[in-house]
């Protein structure tokens, strides 16, 4: 890499810092981008800036969004008393490709995990909190992965939530334990959904 000129080299450099990305890949990549059109790279730049730019929590449920409410927290068709809570972004989007859950959605961000310190004040439990003692919810699910982590969020969330008059649920039959969410097939997903229980 040091027979690159400056330019490529910090190319280069900056492209492996991303990541699962490392520096044969990140050289090919620069090699790719110098031998683009200008109006290709000028393109991929503007919507990296504009990615920083304007992508925001949305103030509801802390999903991504390019606007202080999502898409999803604005549509006045989804259900807005059954709350699906999920770890991330990527496990909501997830739920969103079966096609089966119509409800809101509450983002936590995280699990619980106190090997990494992580505990419910690191996660938007308190907002969760929050958005059930306004009222107006008759269902939480709980939507977080199999793995302990996510089993000790889901069993933490369902106790906080007792003292109030909601149903809470938890995905169901054909989720593999020590499974991530947003790696299960969207047809298993489905099942998980449709056949949620009560905890």
């Amino acid at each position: 890499m040091n027979h690159y000129p400056p330019s490529i080299r910090n190319a280069i450099q900056s492209l492996s810092r991303l990541p699962g990305v490392g520096a044969k890949t990140a050289e090919r990549l620069a090699m790719h981008l110098l031998r683009a059109p200008a109006t290709e790279v000028t393109e991929l730049a503007r919507n990296l800036m504009e990615l920083k730019k304007k992508t925001r929590l949305c103030a509801r449920c802390f999903t991504l969004s390019d606007t202080d409410t999502c898409a999803i927290c604005s549509n006045p068709a989804r259900e807005q008393d059954i709350l699906c809570v999920v770890e991330g972004p990527a496990e909501l989007m997830s739920i969103e490709k079966t096609g089966v859950f119509s409800g809101l959605y509450h983002v936590l961000h995280g699990v619980l995990s106190p090997m990494d310190g992580i505990g419910p004040d690191d996660i938007r439990i308190r907002e969760l909190v929050a958005r059930i003692k306004r009222g107006g919810i008759r269902e939480v699910v709980i939507a977080t992965g199999m793995q302990v982590e996510g089993e000790s969020t889901a069993a933490y969330i369902s106790e906080i939530l007792q003292p109030y008059d909601i149903k809470i649920t938890r995905l169901a039959s054909g989720m593999p334990m020590g499974g991530d969410l947003k790696y299960v097939d969207p047809i298993t997903l489905k099942h998980a959904l449709e056949k949620r229980y009560a905890v």
